[in-house]
């Protein structure tokens, strides 16, 4: 008798880690457990009952190894139902699935239904492919699907870190028509160097597109059919990643279309799904309970199939100030105003997940560069080819992060400095640069490579047969002559008299990222100083030469 009891003042004890201000990193135990024989065998298949002062919570065994008497389920294949408005209705489903039969949870699907305080649907994905346990993550406190939930700057307790894979998309599955496909359809993650942390986000999208079938079967028109619409990658081009900053991506490339490439193709069993059909009447849409496979481009697919697709623009992001810690955000500056700023406001930072200054952006509206890269003669950097236009609104000191991330979401410059960049004669290569530096958004002067008889003409590489270590390796290309035009330039300061003492700082760079960073804006204060002499001085001819060494890359010309 007092083992029974003890078990029964168990059962009641409310799980200790719940209305906390500390991590509520599992679900609590249920309150009030009501244990139930499904399909009438004899044997517990589920157990109900209440967690955080009374909200319903169920799980159901779908693997057959639940105990008589059991609490909880477990994360290897069972399903967890919560129903956070109390309405009847589970409206937060998670279930776990061993997709290769080693006893191992290798996947996590997380349906999200929106209710009165989580106004945002999800279906969601995760894979573990580094083998580390690490999938979603729900705070068990707010009830909330928290994915960018993070330690410090940018370690995301979702798993974006290493070799990771999701798919995702804010809809309810009852939208779907076919649960095979996805929005997010992959969202990959690399880590080349197996340090556990990511050198490259490759991310695909689906286009949603007419289906006259979905609304015959009381579906909504779009719908997800395989045809992709969205690739970008993410890359952390110096490596420079490290514990407290998990992710510094510096580069991204993206292309758009609405019919890139069909995936149809790509299809990857599932097993492991499918429970007891006597529980399907708990689930407001059970069909992702038969599911067999999902089709999107795995890690060994994806890349190349990148390049096979029929993209219409092209869109290019450099993250100059080094601020950005959140996986993917060096992809989303548009091609809009460059004076107007803040979140859907109409300026290159219009999306709420842009930076709102400190990035430089290129945009081929037509696809005519094919999506492909160059090293500017003019000022040593990445650029994309075929940009008609690029806008660099500059934050030197990385003083205005990314709103998204770090809490300053309404914390805007007043004033800030540009530089616009312009191919004025369509062949593929910019030739104007213009410059706003005091902030009062008209450009006060601008310089143009043709009238200077300077080549805009550069060297194209080929995206399509670039993979990490050629990223890696044009990156300490770029750095290490930035860092030599630099030093050319510092001897033509020396040469004609500049105090170097005030731009000590900029000289004693440490790492590739500097020499990159300090080496650029070095050799711009070395120009703005001599330019300024030359018209106090009105000196002509030295202006002139100053100009066409400066914007050739050949401060030896100088000498």
């Amino acid at each position: 008798m007092s083992a029974l009891l003890l078990c029964a003042l168990a059962s009641a004890r409310p799980y200790w880690n719940q209305r906390l201000y500390i991590m509520p990193l599992r679900v609590p135990v249920v309150e009030n457990p009501e244990f139930l024989d499904l399909n009438g065998d004899g044997k517990q298949d589920a157990v109900r009952g209440e967690i955080a002062g009374g909200i319903p919570l169920m799980w159901i065994d779908d693997d057959g190894n639940m105990k008589n008497g059991d609490l909880e389920g477990d994360t290897v294949n069972d399903c967890l139902l919560v129903d956070r408005d109390k309405d009847g209705n589970f409206d937060l489903i998670v279930k776990f699935a061993d997709l290769t039969g080693n006893g191992v949870t290798d996947m996590q699907l997380i349906l999200d239904y929106p209710v009165p305080g989580h106004p945002t649907p999800n279906l969601m994905f995760v894979f573990d492919d580094d083998k580390d346990g690490v999938l979603n993550y729900i705070d068990w406190r707010r009830l909330d699907v928290l994915c960018w939930e993070k330690n410090g700057l940018s370690d995301f307790y979702t798993d974006y870190s290493g070799n990771s894979t999701f798919l995702k998309t804010h809809l309810t599955s009852d939208k779907m028509r076919d649960l095979r496909y996805n929005w997010e359809n992959p969202f990959i993650f690399y880590d080349y160097d197996g340090d556990g942390l990511t050198e490259v986000a490759l991310r695909y999208c689906d286009t949603r597109l007419p289906d006259p079938e979905a609304e015959k079967e009381g579906f909504p028109l779009n719908q997800y059919q395989g045809w992709m619409g969205w690739f970008s990658l993410g890359i952390d081009m110096d490596n420079d990643n490290a514990r407290g900053n998990d992710f510094d991506f510096d580069m991204a490339i993206h292309y758009s279309a609405e019919k890139a490439f069909n995936y149809s193709d790509c299809v990857h069993p599932l097993r492991n799904m499918r429970g007891m059909p006597e529980a399907d009447k708990f689930f407001p849409d059970p069909r992702f309970r038969e599911l067999t496979e999902l089709i999107y481009p795995d890690r060994k697919q994806a890349w190349d199939l990148a390049f096979t697709g029929k993209w219409e623009s092209a869109r290019f992001v450099w993250d100059e100030d080094d601020d950005c810690s959140r996986w993917e955000r060096v992809e989303l500056l548009d091609n809009l105003d460059a004076f107007k700023i803040g979140t859907r406001k109409g300026g290159i930072d219009s999306n709420v997940q842009a930076d709102v200054s400190g990035d430089r952006g290129e945009w081929d509206t037509d696809f005519s560069g094919g999506g492909n890269i160059y090293v500017g003669r003019f000022d040593g950097r990445v650029h994309l080819h075929g940009a008609e236009r690029g806008v660099w609104r500059i934050d030197q000191n990385a003083t205005f992060y990314q709103g998204f991330m770090r809490g300053f979401q309404n914390t805007q410059p007043g004033a800030w400095s540009t530089v616009e960049y312009l191919d004025s004669d369509d062949n593929g290569f910019l030739d104007t640069i213009r410059y706003d530096l005091d902030g009062d958004h008209t450009y006060e002067y601008e310089v143009s490579l043709r009238s200077l008889g300077i080549d805009d003409k550069c060297q194209v590489l080929d995206v399509s047969k670039m993979r990490y270590k050629d990223y890696t390796k044009l990156f300490k290309k770029v750095s290490s002559n930035m860092w030599k035009n630099a030093m050319d330039a510092r001897k033509v300061a020396v040469a004609n008299g500049l105090p170097l003492f005030w731009y000590s700082k900029m000289l004693s760079a440490r790492s590739p990222r500097e020499r990159y960073q300090w080496g650029w804006w070095f050799q711009f204060y070395v120009y703005k100083d001599l330019e300024d002499r030359y018209l106090r001085e009105g000196d002509s001819a030295s202006l002139e030469r100053l100009l066409k060494a400066y914007y050739a890359g050949d401060w030896k010309s100088l000498l």
